[in-house]
């Protein structure tokens, strides 16, 4: 390779890699898989090494690849938190291990937890702080959300300060159970447990990192006042003894070949992990030793990182099924001879959509690759070779749950079924009319309505204000208290605005926000069933998508019969706003960054009560920008074009 191709090559590898760093480490929605980022990381380290005159100080490879978040309080590192240097086959174990004194240590091997990397700091035995690794100088204070954790030691028997590192991971368990609350919710999935772990730990909300049962294994003491360990080893059981969570395996191997032989007894215990791991550390265990040996810029010389190969198999692929989602999305899935990997037998692989078929060109009978993305959801890589008179599956073009037409919005790779009422989305369509921005039905989670439903208590959205609570009483776990407070739910549901019940229904494209528009505008579900596209095109706020969807939602017989059910059962059906204080009427507001004391809901609610309405962009029509805390681009854009800038405070004295 010529000197300007590497130039313009290493330039090229750093921006990759720093694209795909950001959307890892900070934005946790990764779009390569490990070995590819793993792959191009070592063609750029090799360039560097040839053309050492272009490797710069922010290269890939000198720097850890996370960042600190403005979402979170800056917290500097008092010992540095490195990251760990590949390796992916033995031959290059090997040459680790050739430049270690072994007459001098043994090695400590440990699996590598696929997880977010933090620092937990104790003084005089309480825990009092806690930070994500960021770039391995800054991190981020997530205090409140490791707080959730409960294998995370509150107090420990220990005076003085300690600071030691972990890795918080979610389980396999947790995980696939997240996923099935994302489908109910219609929510993108998360890709694989560590994502998943860690946009679980960097929410502003620590209700919710409580809710994705989240776990930890402790690896390291970064520092310790008046204690001297000899060994890595050693001071595992140390923390061990103090009640951290530590790793569940770590062994001493005086040679190589014993190291190599216990990575490999750790890959083929992979599949019967609760938790998900990508590889097995190898670290000098002399602790002296270590600090002799020393380390680059960004990786320690004693240690490295055995990096497992994706295991890929071939099979042939018997049928195609499609599920139905409880969205409406059709969902295909390919049923294939069974294959094992990562120790489990493996015979079903999701297909994602239509296109993905498509693109593969996937036919039944063919001789597919399969691999296990993250070691636990299979997912189908490309055919290995076409059967004869092979042709591309084609999706039905009726529901296979109802027999409804299907469609495919313009834009979108997901096919849906047309029909509201459709038996396998009920489910869906139960959580999101019971939730709290709609009709707000408290007690009536998911739990509890999938309860009702495997009794055969409620079939449709109508019987839930029908319920016989003589048979509701008998259900597991319920009492005459729950019970009551859960028809006083009901009842109260019965008094909501109208607008509530126009986003309970969950219209395409709908919002809370265009519910109110369309209650505010007809006044009463009457008018809107009678209301033509042109009539919501009228309104402020709605456009030409929005107004289709909703003209024709109103006009299918199914919405009718639902809406005339509802009336029956004592459901209001009229907007019931009142604007007495016209104080803001013709002003537009947009809400940005975190209030002192008011939620974005309540600021809204009573700007709109003052005749005022709120915006999600800020443009020249803007008259407000209400900001709080950590606002970003929105409050910036305010400032470029010489909006009104405007805190609570200011807000508050607008409205006495």
């Amino acid at each position: 390779m010529d000197i300007k191709t590497a130039e313009n090559r290493i330039k090229e590898l750093s921006e990759i890699l720093k694209y795909h760093n950001r959307k890892y480490y900070i934005e946790d929605s990764p779009e390569i898989e490990d070995f590819e980022y793993d792959a191009l990381l070592r063609e750029l380290e090799d360039l560097e090494a040839e053309f050492p005159e272009f490797k710069k100080e922010d290269s890939p490879t000198q720097t850890v690849g996370g960042a600190a978040l403005r979402l979170f309080t800056p917290v500097e590192h008092r010992v540095k938190m490195e990251s760990l240097q590949d390796v992916f086959n033995f031959d290059e174990l090997s040459t680790f291990g050739e430049k270690i004194d072994t007459s001098n240590t043994v090695f400590s091997v440990e699996p590598k937890i696929d997880g977010l990397s933090v620092s937990l700091e104790y003084r005089d035995g309480l825990f009092f702080r806690g930070s994500t690794r960021g770039d391995g100088e800054t991190g981020e204070d997530v205090t409140a959300n490791l707080m959730q954790i409960k294998s995370i030691p509150r107090a420990i028997k220990f005076e003085g300060e300690l600071c030691v590192r972990g890795e918080v991971y979610m389980p396999k368990e947790s995980f696939l159970k997240l996923l099935r609350r994302q489908e109910l919710m219609g929510e993108a999935p998360a890709k694989n447990p560590r994502n998943a772990a860690a946009g679980s730990l960097r929410q502003k909300n620590p209700k919710i990192t409580a809710e994705r049962e989240l776990d930890i294994f402790v690896f390291n003491i970064q520092y310790i006042d008046g204690k001297n360990f000899n060994s890595h080893i050693e001071t595992l059981d140390f923390l061990k003894d103090l009640g951290f969570h530590t790793l569940p395996t770590y062994k001493a191997c005086k040679t190589i070949d014993e190291v190599i032989a216990e990575i490999k007894r750790i890959g083929n215990s992979r599949g019967n992990l609760s938790y998900d791991i990508d590889g097995a550390v190898v670290k000098v265990d002399n602790l002296s030793y270590r600090t002799e040996l020393g380390s680059t810029s960004k990786y320690p010389k004693w240690a490295v990182a055995f990096k497992y190969p994706p295991e890929e198999k071939e099979t042939v692929l018997k049928e195609i099924e499609i599920a139905v989602g409880r969205t409406g999305a059709l969902t295909p899935t390919a049923v294939f001879e069974s294959i094992t990997l990562a120790g489990t037998s493996v015979s079903r692989a999701t297909l994602h959509n239509e296109d993905f078929i498509t693109s593969k060109g996937i036919g039944i009978g063919d001789t597919i690759v399969v691999r296990k993305a993250g070691d636990i959801i299979p997912e189908v890589l490309s055919v290995a070779r076409h059967c004869e008179n092979s042709s591309v599956f084609k999706m039905p073009e009726s529901c296979p749950s109802c027999g409804s037409p299907v469609f495919r919005e313009e834009g979108e790779a997901v096919i849906r079924c047309t029909n509201a009422e459709c038996p396998a989305q009920l489910l869906r369509h139960l959580i999101h009319f019971t939730s709290r921005d709609a009709m707000d039905i408290e007690g009536l989670g998911p739990a509890v309505l999938e309860q009702l439903l495997d009794a055969e208590l409620i079939h449709n959205i109508e019987d839930l204000y029908n319920l016989d609570y003589s048979k509701v009483a008998k259900l597991e776990r319920t009492g005459d208290k729950t019970v009551s407070n859960l028809k006083n739910a009901i009842e109260k549901s019965k008094e909501n605005d109208l607008s509530r019940l126009l986003f309970a229904f969950g219209i395409r494209h709908i919002g809370a926000k265009a519910a109110k528009l369309l209650s505010e505008r007809f006044g009463d579900i009457d008018s809107i069933i009678s209301a033509t596209v042109e009539d919501f095109e009228s309104i402020d706020g709605f456009g030409h998508i929005l107004a289709e969807s909703a003209a024709e939602f109103f006009s299918l017989d199914s919405t009718k019969q639902i809406i005339e059910k509802l009336k029956a059962c004592g459901v209001n059906m009229k907007s019931l706003k009142e604007v007495t204080d016209t104080r803001f009427m013709g002003k537009t507001f947009v809400l940005t960054g975190t209030l002192p004391t008011l939620t974005r809901n309540e600021a809204s609610a009573i700007i709109e009560s003052f005749g005022g309405k709120t915006s999600s962009s800020v443009s020249k029509k803007t008259d407000y920008v209400l900001a709080g805390e950590e606002a970003g681009s929105k409050l910036d854009k305010a400032n470029k074009l010489g909006v009104a800038v405007i805190s609570e405070e200011e807000f508050r004295e607008m409205i006495k």
